[in-house]
């Protein structure tokens, strides 16, 4: 079971591989020359993907998360802060804006764009310094602000995304987009470079009003739908988390689980999750597979913990199964890191409290001190994978093999 369940997770990653669905998406050469910005932890990969098809006729700079880097030969790949911005990604966003205001109109801007490159194109507008754009963003993750709401903030903040990159080229403008967020909308991916923004600066200052943030530093508004800056740019997502959850349910169909797939719009406090999820394991005939994805939250108040939502929604699935026999699980984020150490996720087996309790280990506190990791690396159950170099979002699935 654990090794199926691994075999789901690797299915779901596999199928926003940039390698195998990017080139598909690839314009023809333009007249002129082709510039890539890329950016995300996909933006290595996808660099590659491109340099593939195009080969000596295209540069570029490609932004990621450290240690998610890949060999390239035109396309200059930069490793920088993620979730918390850098000074290495703030170089890299102005000599990319600085670059793309010197394209002429047969040239080709393509924007690569995945999850995590809001923080990695960290540009920050006058008046806004790099320490305080990181105070505010490490608040904003604390806080259980949702993905969306800490990227309205930072759009309002940046000075290359919320549309800017794209309304500052001459040169046509085509943005193919992995989706890492519920909805698949290209504004909040990357939070946007080359999408129109919907939002204004007074919904970013409700939203920090919210979670009771006091910031005092300046906004700036960003171009909106129906802004002729945009008129020859198309933003496309090319993978989402949906695709992957399908290609994860063929592997359980395929030993004969009925897969159910729950969606992949799935968010809220990640203890909270797991509890409503292991109420529904528990009325599930099987056999048969719960899968899910989305991004759950969690708000640390005091010290932080140890972990990311993925851990801790299945240590908190496991404390609410209180050993239900027969019924297993796996949650994991697609691109190989789950919050704040160096594992993707972990595995929940039915007897994984009782093996704790030997330990001398209880879930609860941990789950209290937010010490997911502590948990499943005391077990040796935690899932590693290293950078997958894609970002489809969280993976969950609960296998139920009672009859």
């Amino acid at each position: 079971m654990r090794e199926l369940l691994a075999e789901s997770f690797r299915a779901a990653v596999a199928a926003a591989d940039p390698q195998h669905i990017l080139p598909a998406h690839l314009p023809p050469r333009p007249r002129g020359r082709i510039f890539v910005a890329a950016a995300g932890k996909a933006a290595a990969s996808m660099a590659v993907a491109a340099e593939s098809r195009y080969g000596a006729q295209l540069e570029g700079i490609a932004i990621t998360r450290y240690g998610h880097g890949l060999p390239t030969r035109r396309i200059r790949v930069v490793e920088a802060g993620h979730p918390v911005p850098d000074s290495a990604g703030e170089a890299a966003a102005r000599e990319i804006f600085s670059i793309t205001k010197k394209l002429h109109e047969d040239d080709l801007l393509l924007a690569l764009l995945s999850g995590g490159g809001s923080s990695l194109l960290a540009f920050p507008i006058e008046g806004l310094g790099m320490a305080q754009l990181k105070n505010l963003t490490g608040e904003l993750l604390r806080s259980g602000a949702t993905i969306q709401e800490i990227n309205t903030v930072r759009k309002h903040l940046s000075a290359i995304q919320g549309g800017r990159l794209a309304a500052a080229c001459r040169a046509p403008v085509l943005a193919l987009i992995i989706s890492d967020v519920t909805g698949d909308e290209p504004t909040h991916i990357a939070s946007g470079p080359c999408t129109p923004d919907p939002t204004s600066i007074a919904d970013a200052k409700a939203i920090l009003a919210k979670y009771g943030i006091d910031y005092r530093g300046p906004f700036s508004e960003t171009p909106k739908p129906g802004d002729p800056v945009f008129a020859r740019t198309t933003n496309q997502v090319i993978a989402t988390a949906y695709r992957s959850l399908e290609a994860a349910a063929e592997v359980f169909r395929r030993q004969g689980i009925e897969p159910v797939i729950l969606g992949d719009t799935i968010t809220g406090e990640a203890r909270q999750v797991g509890r409503e999820m292991a109420q529904l394991a528990k009325r599930t005939p099987g056999p048969a597979a719960l899968i899910s994805g989305g991004e759950c939250t969690v708000t640390i108040k005091g010290p932080g913990g140890r972990g990311g939502r993925c851990a801790e929604f299945l240590l908190s699935l496991a404390v609410e199964l209180d050993g239900e026999p027969n019924v297993w699980a796996i949650a994991a984020d697609t691109d190989g890191i789950d919050g704040s150490e160096d594992n993707a996720g972990a595995v929940l087996t039915p007897d994984a409290l009782q093996r704790a309790l030997k330990l001398n280990i209880s879930a609860k506190k941990l789950l209290e001190r937010h010490d997911s990791y502590g948990f499943f690396s005391a077990l040796g159950d935690l899932v590693i994978t290293g950078p997958t170099r894609t970002n489809v979002n969280d993976y969950r699935a609960i296998l139920i093999t009672r009859p």
